[in-house]
């Protein structure tokens, strides 16, 4: 199909330019073409983004259905305006072998309707304890080694990963959390509001002190490292320092932990995620690093539980909410529109730096298997390059309605919210995945 979009700003290496884009072929082609179209689009006050990347989602399929799918998470990501995600291991069974990822990759290229690119496990059992994952077999296929939601406990373990992730030239990503630090029971932030609500609360050394060794680590083998939804402030100034000194390490953080502290926490598990919101302090960190560039991406860790999981309480519900169909509104009205940060610079971290760090296609590209020598990146749209953009209506405003949303879990912290800036329309290789057919 041949489409021209008319009217709107598009996001260029040139930053926001006036600029009517063709569609032809599945590729980008700025102004109209001599030719016949078979859609005209006219986008006046809009403006056109490459696609949102995602690099930490739970898709939990196989496995764990009942919570999410591919089809219907892949179906919120479009929503949401995302081109990519990378679907995290905490699956069954886990993504460990070759055998073992089959089946997800198996789904994937029967249900996705955006690019999905999964990631295998650091241990077989993904745990974070014992044998390691057979990471040579499943190294083409998988976008990084994670266990997220768990963190590698041995140092020994975790030095052998960066080892052999190094030699396949794979990132190593890392949940970090030190279990020794750990009071069982723990559910939010070890802050002031857990001691008035009597909470047992997660402290934020479990944290840092696992980043801290991982990146001593790094540093040692030469490892490529990322540190999954950063919280703490202590994390952000390790990473500061470490790029400082030329380590290979990058970190995310998610919109709920630049926008909320504990002390916003309310009484429902909608509230219960891991790590949890914390300090005034550790958001104002997470703000800094995000505008010096200590912090490269903004995620969602979207994480689909049942409502039955998730109407347990603080105490006792399933960690983890939904982000997909929310990041881009509330990033952008609580902080952009607030100039807590710039426009580019959300642009950057939703949609430039998760592909340049994960080297993942969607660029201009002579093949689509990951870690392909042929990608070239680029800081906006350019000519030649696969169409996957979104189109966004910076000026709509609207209400937040859980009830709606094409993915199966409905826990989120806006609910309700009323926000600005919609995705109106978004394009895969030109092809709209959203709105649906």
């Amino acid at each position: 199909m041949r489409t021209l979009l008319t009217g709107a700003e598009v996001y260029t290496c040139d930053g926001l330019v006036k600029q009517d884009i063709s569609i032809c072929d599945g590729r980008i082609q700025f102004g109209a073409q001599d030719m016949r179209y078979d859609r005209t689009e006219n986008l006046t006050d809009c403006v056109i983004v490459p696609g949102f990347a995602d690099v930490h989602v739970h898709l939990r399929e196989p496995g764990f259905s009942y919570k999410e799918t591919i089809r219907t998470g892949s179906m919120a990501a479009a929503r949401g305006g995302y081109s990519i995600v990378c679907a995290m291991p905490n699956l069954k069974p886990a993504p460990s072998s070759m055998e073992s990822l089959r089946e997800e990759l198996d789904i994937i290229a029967r249900d996705a309707c955006v690019h999905v690119y999964p990631y295998g496990c650091i241990t077989r059992t993904q745990t974070g304890r014992g044998e390691l994952a057979d990471l040579e077999a499943i190294a083409p296929y998988v976008v990084a080694f994670s266990d997220d939601g768990k963190g590698v406990q041995e140092e020994a373990s975790m030095r052998s990963a960066m080892l052999r992730a190094k030699a396949l030239n794979v990132p190593v990503v890392a949940h970090c959390e030190d279990e020794a630090e750990l009071v069982p029971g723990g559910c939010i932030h070890d802050g002031q509001y857990a001691r008035e609500h009597g909470h047992i609360g997660i402290n934020s050394a479990s944290e840092w002190k696992q980043a801290e060794r991982d990146i001593r680590l790094s540093e040692e083998t030469g490892c490529q490292y990322h540190i999954c939804h950063v919280s703490t402030k202590e994390t952000v100034e390790l990473v500061r320092q470490a790029k400082k000194r030329g380590v290979r390490v990058t970190c995310e953080t998610g919109p709920h932990y630049l926008i909320y502290t504990d002390m916003d926490l309310q009484e429902s598990g909608s509230w219960k995620m891991n790590p949890p919101i914390r300090s005034a302090e550790d958001r104002a960190a997470l703000l800094e690093g995000i505008n010096d560039g200590t912090i490269d991406c903004i995620i969602t860790d979207h994480a689909p539980h049942s409502a039955e999981e998730k109407a347990k309480g603080l105490d006792n519900s399933a960690f983890g909410i939904v982000g997909l169909e929310t990041a881009f509104p509330t990033v952008y009205t609580y902080l952009v529109k607030t100039g807590k940060m710039s426009f580019q610079r959300m642009i950057e971290c939703m949609c430039i730096n998760p592909r340049r760090i994960f080297r993942l296609p969607g660029a201009i590209s002579t093949g689509t298997k990951l870690r392909e020598a042929g990608i070239v990146y680029h800081d906006g749209l350019i000519e030649g390059a696969s169409a996957d953009l979104c189109v966004l209506d910076l000026k709509k405003q609207y209400r937040i309605d859980s009830s709606t949303f094409c993915s199966m879990g409905k826990s989120t912290l806006f609910d309700g919210a009323e926000v600005f800036g919609e995705v109106r329309a978004n394009y895969i290789g030109g092809n709209i995945v959203y709105p649906f057919a």
